[in-house]
Order: C-alpha cells, then sequence, then structure tokens
C-alpha cells in the first residue's frame, strides 16, 4: 500500500515542471506546471503576476535545442512545444506592437512596451536616422534619473549609460544637452509616453527582423509590422506593402513567398525550420491587424494544395477587438514598479564604465561571452550615432510618415547606417561559423557584451590578453586572403558608412 502511495507521488512529481520566464525588466518569475499544460495557462500566471489587462499584445518567446526562436502557442501544450529539457527558460516579449502606443489605455501597458522598445534600441532593431537618437535617449534617461541635477549628475553622466550598440562622445553630450534644457518637470510617465510617440514615427518601429537573401543572393531583413510587410536591405525600406495588399503568405523549404496584387515576393531563409517561423509569424500579423473580427480567422496552408504542406491558425483576439475591449477598462490604476537604473542582463540602461569599454562585475554577475551560445547584446560594430543639431519641445506631437500617407512610396531610408541587428536576438539562429568571425571583429572595434548571470568561472571569460591575440588572428587572417568573406566582413566592421571610426 505504502508503495503504491510513493510510486504515485512520484509520477505526480514528474509530471510538474519548473518554468522561469525573463520579463521585460529582467526580473524573472519562476512557476511550476504541470505536463499537459497549455500554453494559455503560463501566459495568464504571467499577466496576473504583472496585473496586465491589456495582454494580447505580448507573447512568451522561447528558443529550441537547435536554436530557432519560437513564440509559444497558447493552445498547444508547453512541454511537448519546448523539446527541451527542464527547467524551462522563456521570455515574455512584446509579439504585437501596437499601432498607437500612446492610445494604449492603462500606463502599466505602456510602460512595458516602453520597456520593449529600449530592448529594440539598445539591440540595434530599432534602426533610426542620427537625428533621432539623441531624443530617445534622452527620454529615458529623464525617465529613469529624473530631472538633471549638478548636484548628483556631474560632467559625463550620459556616458554611464548604454542606449545603443554604439556610442560617440558627440552623442552622449547631446543626449546630456537634451535632458538638462529640454525635458525638466516630466513625470517618468511622461517621458516614456513622448518616447512611445517618437518611436512609433520611425520606419524599423515594431520590426522584429528575419534575416533573408533575396533572389540575387543580397542580404536582407524581412519583417512584419502594425502597417505592413517590409524588407530592409541596407539602410533602406526596399518594400513596404500594406496588409490589405497582401493577399497570400506560403513557404516552400526554405522559400518563403509574399503574394501582392501585382507581384510575388521571393526570399531564401536560412533553415527551414526558420523559414516556417517566418511564415507562421507572417500569418499571425496578417490576422492580428487586417481582421475587424477573430471569427474571420481561417486554418491556413503553406501550399498552394490545402491538403499538402504546413497548416497553421491563428487563435487570438485581432487589433480592432482588443482596443474595443480596452476601452471597456475601469479600475485603479496598478502600481508600477520601475526597474530604475538596475543593470540588465542583455538591455543595460547604465553601465557605470567607460564607454564602449566594460560594464560592472558583481558576486553574481560577469560579462560573459560566448561565441557558440549567441552574442545577446553584440551588433555590428559599423553602427555609431553621431548628432546632427535639433531642437526638440518638451511634449512631442507624432507626425504620420509620408509612407503611409502615400502607399506608392516603396522605399526609404531609415537610418544613416546599414540595418544590422543584433545577431542573437533575431528569430532565426546564425551559423556557428559566423558567431565566431563576428565575435572576434566585434571585439577588435571595442564593442560591448552583455552582464550575463555568473554560471562559468572567471577563468572561462576571454581575457583582453586573449582577446588581442585572436584579433591578431583574425587580422592575419583576413590580410591573408584578399577578397574573402572575412575581408569583406572586416571590412564591413571597421569602417562605418560615415568614413569615421566605430566610437
Amino acid at each position: 500500500m505504502l508503495s503504491r502511495l510513493m510510486s504515485g507521488s512520484s509520477r505526480s512529481l514528474e509530471r510538474e515542471y519548473s518554468c522561469t520566464v525573463r520579463l521585460l525588466d529582467d526580473s524573472e518569475y519562476t512557476c511550476t506546471i504541470q505536463r499537459d499544460a497549455k500554453g494559455q495557462y503560463l501566459f495568464d500566471l504571467l499577466c496576473h503576476h504583472l496585473n496586465l489587462l491589456e495582454k494580447d499584445y505580448f507573447g512568451i518567446r522561447f528558443v529550441d535545442p537547435d536554436k530557432q526562436r519560437h513564440w509559444l502557442e497558447f493552445t498547444k501544450s508547453v512541454v511537448k512545444q519546448l523539446r527541451s529539457q527542464p527547467p524551462f527558460t522563456m521570455c515574455f516579449r512584446v509579439k504585437f506592437y501596437p499601432a498607437d502606443p500612446a492610445a494604449l489605455k492603462e500606463e502599466i501597458t505602456r510602460y512595458l512596451v516602453f520597456l520593449q522598445i529600449k530592448r529594440d534600441l539598445y539591440h540595434g532593431r530599432l534602426l533610426c536616422k542620427t537625428s533621432d537618437a539623441a531624443l530617445l535617449a534622452a527620454y529615458i534617461l529623464q525617465a529613469e534619473i529624473g530631472d538633471y541635477d549638478p548636484g548628483k549628475h556631474p560632467e559625463g553622466y550620459s556616458s554611464k549609460f548604454q542606449f545603443f550598440p554604439k556610442h560617440s562622445e558627440k552623442l552622449e553630450k547631446k543626449i546630456a544637452e537634451i535632458h538638462k534644457t529640454e525635458l525638466s518637470g516630466q513625470t517618468p510617465a511622461t517621458s516614456e509616453l513622448n518616447f512611445l510617440r517618437k518611436a512609433q514615427t520611425l520606419e524599423t518601429y515594431g520590426v522584429d527582423p528575419h534575416p533573408c537573401k533575396d533572389v540575387s543572393g543580397n542580404a536582407a531583413f524581412l519583417a512584419f509590422t502594425p502597417f505592413g510587410f517590409v524588407v530592409l536591405q541596407g539602410n533602406k525600406r526596399v518594400h513596404f506593402i500594406k496588409w490589405n495588399e497582401v493577399t497570400k503568405l506560403k513557404f516552400e523549404g526554405k522559400t518563403f513567398y509574399l503574394y501582392e496584387k501585382k507581384i510575388i515576393l521571393t526570399y531564401f531563409a536560412p533553415t527551414p525550420e526558420a523559414c516556417k517561423h517566418l511564415w507562421k509569424c507572417g500569418i499571425e500579423n496578417q490576422a492580428f491587424y487586417k481582421l475587424e473580427k477573430s471569427s474571420q480567422v481561417r486554418t491556413v496552408s503553406s501550399s498552394n494544395l490545402f491538403f499538402k504542406g504546413s497548416r497553421f491558425r491563428y487563435s487570438g483576439r485581432v487589433a480592432k477587438e482588443v482596443m474595443e475591449s480596452s476601452a471597456k477598462i475601469k479600475r485603479e490604476p496598478p502600481e508600477i514598479h520601475r526597474a530604475g537604473m538596475v543593470p540588465s542582463r542583455s538591455c543595460p540602461s547604465i553601465t557605470h564604465g567607460p564607454r564602449l569599454s566594460s560594464v560592472p562585475r558583481t558576486r553574481r554577475r560577469a560579462v560573459h561571452i560566448s561565441i557558440m551560445e549567441g552574442l545577446e547584446s553584440l551588433r555590428d560594430s559599423a553602427h555609431s550615432t553621431p548628432v546632427r543639431s535639433s531642437s526638440h519641445g518638451d511634449t512631442f506631437l507624432p507626425h504620420v510618415r509620408s509612407s503611409r500617407a502615400d502607399s506608392n512610396e516603396r522605399v526609404a531610408v531609415i537610418a544613416d547606417e546599414a540595418y544590422s541587428p543584433a545577431d542573437s536576438v533575431l528569430p532565426t539562429p546564425v551559423a556557428e561559423h559566423s558567431l565566431e568571425l563576428m565575435l572576434l571583429s566585434r571585439q577588435i572595434n571595442g564593442a560591448t557584451c552583455s552582464i550575463e548571470e555568473e554560471k562559468e568561472s572567471e577563468t572561462s571569460t576571454p581575457t583582453s590578453t586573449e582577446a588581442e591575440a585572436l584579433g591578431g588572428e583574425l587580422r592575419a587572417l583576413c590580410q591573408g586572403h584578399g577578397g574573402s568573406e572575412q575581408e569583406q566582413a572586416m571590412v564591413c566592421l571597421q569602417n562605418p558608412l560615415s568614413g569615421e571610426p566605430a566610437h
């Protein structure tokens, strides 16, 4: 009898799994779920923990054993989707960017979207013209440390913050100038709101980039935004197709097709799994932003023949329904616990260290550089952000982008530098040999690295001497192979489009 009770208890324990979800402020939420728990159950637990009602804009992301990123499907078992050994680790992120984030009903929702876009800015997903960079950073500064105080903020205080993948001294001075003179008196909520209004006008707002190649073999980034499908190449948006103009999305193997009324766009993903993920993201985004109500959602096939290929159906509410539901919210605004200036694992606001050279080491956190496990916060060293003079008022009045006013305008300059977000924050894996090359290249150029939990001993972190030695080997390799891919990568990284060395 006792043995039966013990065996039953053992089976019960085996059916429970520990899950850790990293939130947007880099805090962690840990819970236990049953083996057959659906994604919706875990998501509801998270939203209850966050006191979040406008939850349809968010999702849970995870990486499978092949390093392919996925969105957790709420109608399926969590355990079966992850395919990895427990304990499970996932991330809570914005999945559908609000078309107008300033119009969100509750401040808690706006704050979470603010944290997401701040991450996008840091990782290079939200790439903007240099004239906008200082204002965005100044809003973050005002939201996190409040009004400028000469007694608390010494000369060069803005250099302690890491807003972008690359900083320049000129940019830091401009950020401090705007913060000192133009934003005084703004509360954190007001600064975050102005930040959202500004970010929403940028060409790369809401972009979750998928690396692909076009039919000519040129690198491109495909993305789905609240306004339509976009293709980014270099520093330009070469295609913008509104959702009501997209007639079909499909894929075969590594080939992705987008059908418009007059043309068919063809792109090639790195792997079949990456192509399927791209297709599913497109199906979900089109349903969310285009349809009037969720009852219009239909099961979609990846092939022209319905009985062939993959089948997928979006399972949530659509944007119009979400906005209508938000308008009915009537409750006391929940208390918001802002993260402040706490250094984060992958999106630090403050580094307390010299510009682009070091970040703090604490007992529990350390600078961790890994070639094979991904480059959490690195991005192309070619990105620097010099700033042009511009004047900004205390309150930003959003304007409508010309690309939205004129659907015939397909090409638009998105930034002064080429679009190149951090490799490890892309939804698709990066080839391991490419990771090694990029890591060494970026160390040569002085790129920052992320703050990670100290999972390995200090001896496992490359020293500056080792980095220099590795860098020397890479330089020799590039010099000895004229015209090679390695040399091209080094030239791209060491020579920004501005013609100035990366700071």
